[in-house]
């Protein structure tokens, strides 16, 4: 029997892939349990490296915050090619406050979002999606179960 598939940050399942080395291990995710998780650090995946320099938003590009580096239009072609060969998705959880995952209130970002955020709700308009931080709250993260359990459902 298969399982609804939902991609997530990978930094929020304890890989460390963070510019820094480190994770940000979601406790929200851990007690989540009756789904496939798909994996994804688009910083890592399009060749950023760990550790690397933190990138920044600055008007809508990505740009690397010493070297300068701008990243924007790697991780827009990666976006796109990668989110297409997922296949099959029921829903996304992503990094709040990431330049390539937030999905709102990233400074600079187009329309509040990261940039790999903001090609997902492009390509995926009807994938339930959330941020980490709404997870922590128990009728958040029902809401959220119960619009990928009907997307999975549904296909």
């Amino acid at each position: 029997m298969s399982l609804p598939r939902v991609g997530v940050s990978a930094c929020l399942l304890g890989e460390e892939v963070r510019y820094d080395g480190g994770h940000k291990r979601s406790s929200a995710l851990t007690g989540i349990v009756g789904v496939e998780w798909v994996a994804v650090c688009p910083e890592v995946e399009v060749g950023m490296g760990v550790p690397r320099e933190p990138v920044a938003l600055i008007a809508g590009r990505m740009v690397s915050s010493k070297s300068g580096t701008d990243h924007t239009d790697a991780m827009n072609r990666f976006a796109a090619e990668r989110i297409a060969a997922l296949g099959a998705l029921d829903g996304y959880v992503l990094k709040s406050r990431s330049p390539s995952c937030g999905l709102v209130d990233v400074p600079g970002g187009p329309d509040g979002s990261g940039l790999f955020a903001a090609v997902l709700r492009r390509l995926r308009p009807d994938l339930p999606i959330v941020e980490e931080s709404a997870l922590d709250e128990d009728r958040q993260r029902r809401a959220f179960l119960d619009a990928v359990a009907a997307h999975f459902r549904s296909r």
